[in-house]
């Protein structure tokens, strides 16, 4: 029971390795006196450690109590983690080497009696009350669906080959991310552990047994950290203990484990491959909090020269410099533990930023904490960026709407020209004339029966009845009408072979004589006949068209 003077605050130690086979660290995580957070980096060589450092930067400004009763906490909580991942795509959509990247978040803010509690992936969170210890967060990935479903038994998924494929991180990914949210009412003495996957190559007994017998969260954090170096350490590793402690809001020394890691400088930024290699642990430095009078004027508001320099910038083009030096200032104001790429970060000074818009909305948020707690800092964009953004979508949307118009158009005029187009064919055991072509388009006619004639297909010859089925085209409506009445006049001579050729039954024009008679002929012998007239005048009429055929 906290007296009426105290409220309840967290005892932290955080600590991270680089573990023995990967060769930067991709964790992040942060510990306060009223939040703390743990994030796995994903992304291969350029972007782990970028994606878990930027979530847990965007998320140290909320390291406050006075969120009020209402579960305005878990709802503070939720909404800046997800203003983390729009941070975090846009980075992907300004450098593409970035694509791919993304990280776990699971993170508890402390509110009173009250903590809010947001998870994402596969890092986990434990908590002790009393003699039960138990995990409080779900895996989010296909082994845990899979025990869920009822595929597959706990004892299976450590040896399972898909046992890290996650289903639900933050980052470049099509879904937006769907968190776990809520809120558990919290008691002084009991005790949480965060922690990275990394720390699951230790048995959960020992994990248990260690929590439980080691009283001071300092000491818990580097037994956790040497037992998985000790099982072979695969995979980065990253804990946070954090005890729930009564004491005053502006007490730096209950909230922060007597036994100090080596501290690196405060900052807060980005990091890069090299430099998160270099820091297998580390935790950021905890300068003394300045206390309430000398942050302040003697009524607890900002002077004058203090709310001058906590002026909320609004420049749009502030410079991650500037907002380096914010968070720097913001770190050094109160007791915390920063550790893994977010507190490498500080050797180079620079954070992960689009455009300075990233850099200046951290240091919005921070200094108007500090200035004004009640008061929410949307994101800074300048109307530059809103009018690209928007012409982006008309362009988007007009050459969709040309495209979609290009197609129906080529639809349209395709089957405009087929209607254009007759043919003859077979409907219902009856001679047909047919608008269109005889072809389909998948399960679409592309004609129609424009007339059915009295002839039945009975009456033909099988080489007509098998043309007729394949449909004799023709190239206007009187064309096939013409193909129809030789059917009907005199269907065996329309198609005397099934090959559809002409009959050559008309005699030759070769046999045609000279036109003069030779000298010798206009003295005939007695006695020898004159010759045949019918010899003198053969027939040279050319052959006649055949109809069927379309004229030819």
């Amino acid at each position: 029971m906290t007296l009426p003077d105290t409220q309840l605050i967290l005892r932290y130690a955080a600590r991270s390795d680089v573990g023995r086979l990967r060769a930067k660290n991709d964790d992040s995580a942060y510990a306060g006196r009223h939040l703390a957070v743990v994030a796995d980096g994903m992304g291969g060589h350029a972007g782990g450690d970028v994606a878990s450092a930027s979530t847990v930067l965007d998320l140290v400004h909320l390291d406050h109590g006075g969120y009020g009763d209402s579960g305005e906490a878990g709802t503070v909580l939720a909404d800046e983690i997800q203003t983390a991942n729009s941070l975090l795509s846009e980075l992907v959509a300004t450098n593409p080497k970035l694509a791919g990247m993304g990280t776990t978040v699971t993170a508890i803010l402390l509110n009173g009696t009250k903590l809010a509690f947001a998870h994402i992936g596969d890092s986990r969170a434990y908590r002790m009350r009393g003699n039960k210890f138990e995990q409080m967060s779900v895996d989010h990935t296909f082994v845990q669906r899979l025990i869920n479903e009822g595929r597959l038994r706990p004892e299976e998924a450590e040896t399972h080959p898909h046992k890290n494929v996650l289903m639900r991180v933050l980052g470049d990914v099509d879904a937006s991310p769907e968190l776990d949210l809520t809120s558990f009412d919290v008691e002084e003495g009991e005790r949480w552990l965060l922690c990275s996957d990394g720390l699951n190559y230790v048995p959960h007994p020992i994990v248990e047994r260690t929590v439980r017998e080691i009283e001071d969260p300092g000491e818990c954090a580097d037994k956790l950290i040497a037992l998985t170096l000790a099982a072979g350490a695969p995979d980065n590793v990253t804990v946070i203990v954090a005890d729930i402690v009564a004491g005053k809001a502006d007490d730096d020394e209950s909230a922060v484990d007597d036994e100090k890691p080596p501290a690196a400088p405060a900052a807060a930024a980005t990091v890069t491959a090299s430099a998160a290699a270099r820091t297998p642990v580390t935790s950021a430095s905890r300068a003394e909090s300045p206390t309430g009078k000398e942050a302040s004027g003697e009524d607890g508001e900002l002077g004058e020269d203090e709310a001058a320099r906590h002026e909320v910038p609004t420049d749009p083009n502030l410079g991650a410099h500037l907002s380096a030096e914010v968070l720097r200032s913001e770190l050094d104001s109160r007791p915390h533990e920063l550790v893994g790429a977010a507190a490498a970060a500080a050797e180079s000074g620079s954070l992960p930023s689009v455009a300075s818009r990233t850099a200046a909305r951290r240091a919005a948020a921070l200094l108007t904490h500090r200035a004004e707690p009640e008061v929410e800092v949307e994101d800074t964009e300048t109307e530059a960026d809103t009018m690209r953004r928007q012409l982006r979508r008309w362009v988007r949307l007009i050459l969709a709407a040309v495209v979609a118009v290009a197609i129906v158009l080529g639809l349209w005029l395709g089957y405009a020209w087929t209607q254009t187009r007759y043919y003859v064919g077979a409907y219902n055991n009856h001679v047909a004339i047919f608008n269109g072509v005889s072809q389909t388009l998948g399960p679409i006619s592309l004609s129609k029966v424009y007339t059915t004639t009295d002839i039945t297909m009975n009456s033909l010859p099988d080489f007509q009845k098998q043309r007729l089925q394949a449909g004799v085209p023709a190239t206007s409506l009187s064309e096939a009408q013409d193909i129809v009445a030789n059917l009907r006049t005199n269907p065996e001579s329309c198609f005397n072979s099934p090959s559809g050729s002409p009959s050559s039954a008309t005699p030759s024009a070769s046999a045609t004589p000279s036109a003069k008679p030779s000298a010798s002929a206009t003295a005939i012998p007695p006695g020898h006949p004159s010759p045949s007239p019918s010899a003198t005048h053969p027939s040279s009429s050319p052959s006649p068209t055949n109809p069927c055929l379309g004229g030819q």
